[in-house]
């Protein structure tokens, strides 16, 4: 019977949202291989992570308690232990700051084939991952014929897993070699600065180039006033030094997944769209009737920001 071990990913006391996505696709792949799905959660609160990510299709979670937060020395002797014992044929991990930093060396000390970035799998025999390559313009598929292998896997690109569970949670025993690390975590500082995670928005207005002047973006953060919305832009904002870094959306920024996205000015290029097409609704605000934003808006509004933006902002003051 075929197995796939899916690691998860959490930062600073919290699980982070493609944790809930990578059950998910793992319990899809397992189903499509015709085995189970075991988790492992590894340092922090392993025991309230455990229950909390107790969903339907897991088998087994395994939690590593040792230490608070992510080193690269624990996870790699610790996904090396759990795969000696488990033998999985697929080893899932997330497409994120930290699984990018051990997934290549577990792939390297367990010799088997590694593919990022992963925004589709499929299997048939053989396993066949969708990725996207030259800033989201194409979509590539490898295939991948030897096992066991390894998968990083995008946010949000495979729905949050749902349901109550009854999986087994068994504490897994790793005798870290403290001799072998080489790295400790010293403290935690948000890039670029400021209070604001807008990954944490229920609603989000976004502003882009087409504001036109940084005096103009005071009009956008009267409407997120009025909505009670976190203020977050395209990457030419930030460029241009209107906002800090920790707004901006996108491939090269943050990928967010609100109840509602707000695209004020942003024509939709690629790069922004890949941070925040897993929005639930989206709004979109433009003066082009043939913007690519408008492909993946669930509500469209074809006018001048200037004009539109002043009138909602008096309807929702009202």
């Amino acid at each position: 019977m075929s197995d796939v071990l899916a690691v998860i990913d959490h930062r600073r006391g919290q699980l982070r949202d493609v944790s809930y996505e990578l059950i998910t696709a793992g319990a899809d792949l397992a189903d499509a291989m015709g085995g189970t799905l075991a988790l492992a959660v590894i340092s922090g609160d392993v025991d309230q992570f455990a229950e909390t990510l107790d969903r339907d299709g897991i088998d087994t979670i395994y939690t590593v308690d040792h230490g608070e937060e992510f080193n690269h020395d624990v996870y790699v002797q610790s996904i090396e232990a759990l795969y000696d014992e488990l033998a999985p044929t697929a080893l899932l991990m997330p497409n994120s700051v930290n699984g990018l930093d051990y997934a290549p060396a577990i792939a390297e000390r367990l010799g088997m084939p590694l593919v990022t970035d992963a925004i589709e799998l499929s299997y048939d025999e053989t396993l066949t991952v969708t990725r996207e390559m030259y800033g989201s313009k194409v979509e590539t598929t490898v295939t991948v014929s030897e096992e066991p292998f390894a998968v990083t896997v995008r946010g949000s690109e495979w729905a949050k897993a749902e349901g109550t569970g009854g999986a087994t949670i068994e504490p897994f025993e790793v005798s870290v070699d403290e001799s072998a690390m080489r790295s400790t975590v010293t403290g935690f500082e948000e890039v670029g600065g400021g209070d604001v995670d807008i990954t944490d928005a229920d609603v989000l207005v976004s502003v882009g180039r087409g504001i036109e002047e940084e005096e103009n973006i005071e009009l956008v953060e009267r409407l997120a006033d009025a909505l009670g919305a976190t203020l977050s832009s395209s990457r030419p904002i930030v460029d241009n030094g209107w906002l800090p870094k920790n707004r901006q959306v996108g491939q090269s920024g943050k990928v967010v997944t609100p109840d509602v996205y707000i695209a004020i000015g942003i024509s939709g290029a690629v790069q922004h769209v890949a941070g925040m097409k897993g929005s639930e609704t989206i709004v979109a605000i433009n003066t082009d009737p043939d913007a690519p934003i408008f492909d993946i808006a669930d509500y469209g509004i074809i006018g001048d920001l200037f004009d539109v933006v002043p009138a909602l902002i008096a309807e929702f003051d009202e």
